[in-house]
């Protein structure tokens, strides 16, 4: 009866240990796998940050709108039913109101002008809004490029 209850209790502590031994070896993937997901999410947060640096533009405003309160926000270049980049959607802010054609050019990483366009911006004193920019088809706004805004 006594090696029935050894035989038992060896047992139950072998099974007590290979448990424990699992949940251990469960912790130590589960922490893995949370220190790669980390890393994997710093490394593609570094990439994305990398490229928008890389892809953005300059927008400037003239001296007259900038005395006028007008202000940008964040703007975004797309395509309008083609391959070629050539709509600018940009963010107006307006501190005072303001009721006039704007014209948007677009220039190169060369510093040479590739396109043109106009559009009407009105708004009225602490408005703010997206108005658009529609180039030629064949502009094409490349990233690292300037807009100036007059």
């Amino acid at each position: 009866m006594n090696s029935f209850r050894i035989l038992i209790l060896l047992s139950a502590l072998s099974l007590f240990s290979c448990n424990r031994i699992a949940n251990k070896t469960k912790e130590g993937l589960n922490k893995g796998g949370e220190i790669v997901g980390e890393s994997a999410t710093e490394f593609f947060d570094g990439v994305s940050e990398g490229v928008d640096k890389t892809l953005e533009c300059k927008i400037i405003l003239s001296d007259s709108l900038l005395k006028k309160g007008l202000k940008t926000g964040v703007y975004t270049i797309d395509t309008q039913n083609h391959s070629n980049n050539n709509k600018l959607t940009l963010y107006f802010i307006f501190k005072t109101a303001l009721n006039a054609e704007v014209i948007a050019k677009a220039y190169n990483k060369s510093g040479l002008e590739i396109g043109r366009a106009k559009t009407t911006i009105q708004g009225q004193k602490g408005d703010a809004g997206y108005f658009e920019f529609l180039f030629d088809q064949q502009t094409d706004i490349g990233y690292r490029n300037t807009i100036t805004i007059d």
